[in-house]
């Protein structure tokens, strides 16, 4: 599919419908997650492939938030063959099939695997997992689900 941003995320499986906000890459090295105070918002990294064009699209959300449970709580849930629509600006929607959903540790995080481009239109969903780790107020795992286009079609 030609390159068109995305406006809207839809996962049936897990109840999503979400609007989408651009992400960048922070002074960490590592992509920014979306802001906080909106826990039904997901974001796409904005210097990387739109989703349904060739390369990997690398969408991230919140598992939970200080108010409550966010857009991906149940993100670690799905499982291969489930289906996640994007709808884009163009009006198109790329349809992908999940092909695993895996959990690894943030200190040994495998950056080449999650974004590596393999010349086909794939998709990243990320978000945090695992435990809780209390002094550093942040998760000790992420989950990232692997998922590869099968449609574009008119929304």
């Amino acid at each position: 599919m030609p390159p068109s941003e995305p406006s809207r995320l839809s996962i049936r499986s897990i109840a999503v419908d979400a609007p989408f906000t651009p992400l960048s890459i922070g002074s960490s090295g590592q992509l920014d997650a979306p802001p906080a105070n909106d826990p039904n918002l997901v974001g796409w990294f904005k210097d990387g492939a739109t989703p349904g064009e060739r390369g990997t699209s690398v969408v991230a959300g919140h598992v939970d938030t200080k108010t409550g449970p966010a857009v991906f709580l149940l993100l670690s849930t799905l499982k291969a063959g489930n289906t996640v629509d994007i709808t884009r600006e163009d009006g198109k929607v790329a349809s992908f099939k999940v092909d695993t959903v895996e959990t690894f540790s943030k200190a040994d995080f495998p950056s080449d695997r999650v974004y590596s481009d393999n010349g086909t239109a794939q998709l990243r969903l990320i978000t945090c997992g695992g435990l809780y780790d209390k002094k550093a107020k942040d998760y000790k795992d992420n989950v990232v689900v692997f998922a590869h286009l099968v449609s574009g079609k008119n929304g």
